[in-house]
Order: structure tokens, then C-alpha cells, then sequence
């Protein structure tokens, strides 16, 4: 058996690269995820409170979640007045019909959808909304490209299909914003090691990952001056349809008993 993290496991051992490396969110984004007025807001795999901050700036009541405890501290730095739970997107803790909205950042591709769709629709309440966001860089541009091509690109785009396919969903809209983040000489390496298909190898493959980044940056960048790194937030939104609850049934004795299954009641 590996002793390595797995890649979904991974980020709490680069915390601080991770905070230092990975870009925010633009306010427009977040605006267009969860609204303009406040309102109640569970985030899933909040981090270190990258999507958090533009969340809190805009005056929603946010509680965040994530699995990894030490990213999580990062987060009670940034916002210490914003209520934290380790926990995990399939056993959210939050009652049923709480929240507004369920945000997620640059993690639904790592959840069982299955356990976690209905899980994130019995916590919302009816007309409640469902928000995804990745951040993606630019690869038109041709440095970027090449970025791409050494520290992988996975493409999540296709992560979206479950929420299609849900019938705890309706109506998915999507939209796109695009920003830019300002890296340097040393930025650079912390975007790199933050990413869990780096976070994972040994020691000897990281620094030779980390060369190769370095030398690409030595050929386009500007030293201490740094460059602006192109990318676009890609946002998705589907209201909830349908919430789990557990069926009761009676069985030919008369006694009651726990159905296994769950019946879906419709909002629509």
C-alpha cells in the first residue's frame, strides 16, 4: 500500500503554498454564483478561503466546510469570524432545508456525486441553489500553454455532467469572468507545489518539476516584476428540484420500519 496522500487528500500538506500560489475569485463571479444580497451560504471544500473572502465581501452569512483541517486554519487566519466545520461534501453538517445556497470551489470534481448531490439538496431550502466555480487558466496564450503542459491540466469541464444528470437538480446556467493573478519568481513555485498531481510525488520529482517551471519562467517573466497570469472563473448553477427524506414504511405485521430507499420530494 502507497504511502503517499491521495490526490484529493493532498492539499493539507501544502496549506501554505496553497494560500500563497492559487489565485481569488473576481467579486463579479461570486456575485453571479450566490446573488448581490445577502444571504445564508454553506461552502464545501472552502480551503483556505479563496472564494470565503469574496463571499464575506459581499455580505453573505458563510459557514465553511473541508475536509482537511489545516487548510481550514488558513482560512480562520484570513476570516476568524467566519464558522468552520471539517467535514466532508457526502455528510454535511447542516439541518435540512438550511441554507440558501451550497457554493463550491474548484472541488465538486473530487466528491461521490452520487452520496453528495442528494446530501447537498436536503440541506437547501426550497428554490435553494446549487454553485460551482473552477478557475481555469488561459491556455490561448501561448506561455500559458506551456505551463499547462508541464505542471498537467486536467480538464474538469467534464465534471459538470453529474449535475445535469441529477434529479435533485433543474436548470443549470453557466457563465465565465475572466481575471488575471499576479505571480513572480516565487509564486510561481507555490502555484506549482499547491497542485495535487505535484503534491504527491517525491521529493526529487517535485524539484524537477519545479525546475522546469522555473526555466519557463526565466524565459518570459520579468524577474521581480513579476507577470499576470490569465484565467478564466467558469460558473455553473442549478436550483434544487428534488430533497431526500427518508421513507417510513409499514410492514405486513404492522410494525413501521426504515425503507432503505428515499423518496424524493419535488420542489418544482
Amino acid at each position: 500500500m502507497s504511502d503517499q496522500p491521495s490526490p484529493a487528500r493532498a492539499f493539507g500538506s501544502v496549506a501554505d503554498a496553497y494560500d500563497r500560489g492559487r489565485p481569488g475569485y473576481p467579486a463579479e463571479a461570486a456575485t453571479w454564483l450566490v446573488g448581490a444580497e445577502p444571504t445564508t451560504v454553506l461552502e464545501i471544500g472552502a480551503g483556505t478561503g479563496k472564494l470565503t473572502e469574496a463571499l464575506v465581501a459581499l455580505g453573505h452569512d458563510v459557514h465553511a466546510t473541508d475536509p482537511d483541517d489545516a487548510m481550514l486554519a488558513r482560512l480562520r487566519t484570513r476570516l476568524p469570524d467566519v464558522p468552520t466545520s471539517v467535514a466532508s461534501a457526502e455528510q454535511l453538517p447542516a439541518a435540512d432545508a438550511s441554507y440558501d445556497v451550497v457554493v463550491v470551489g474548484q472541488a465538486f470534481h473530487w466528491f461521490d456525486h452520487d452520496v453528495a448531490l442528494p446530501e447537498i439538496a436536503r440541506v437547501l431550502r426550497p428554490g435553494g441553489q446549487l454553485a460551482l466555480v473552477w478557475n481555469k487558466r488561459d491556455e490561448q496564450i501561448p506561455w500559458v500553454r506551456k505551463l499547462g503542459r508541464i505542471i498537467g491540466n486536467p480538464d474538469r469541464q467534464e465534471s459538470v455532467e453529474p449535475l445535469h444528470t441529477s434529479a435533485y437538480f433543474d436548470g443549470v446556467e453557466d457563465a465565465s469572468f475572466r481575471h488575471w493573478q499576479t505571480i513572480d519568481r516565487t509564486s510561481v513555485q507555490d502555484l506549482v507545489v499547491s497542485r495535487s498531481n505535484v503534491a504527491v510525488l517525491d521529493d526529487e520529482a517535485r524539484r524537477a518539476k519545479l525546475a522546469e517551471v522555473l526555466a519557463l519562467y526565466d524565459d518570459y517573466g520579468r524577474g521581480m516584476d513579476g507577470m499576470q497570469l490569465p484565467y478564466v472563473a467558469s460558473c455553473f448553477r442549478a436550483s434544487v428540484a428534488a430533497r431526500p427524506e427518508a421513507a417510513t414504511t409499514t410492514e405486513p405485521s404492522g410494525k413501521s420500519a426504515e425503507a432503505d430507499d428515499v423518496l424524493l420530494i419535488d420542489f418544482s
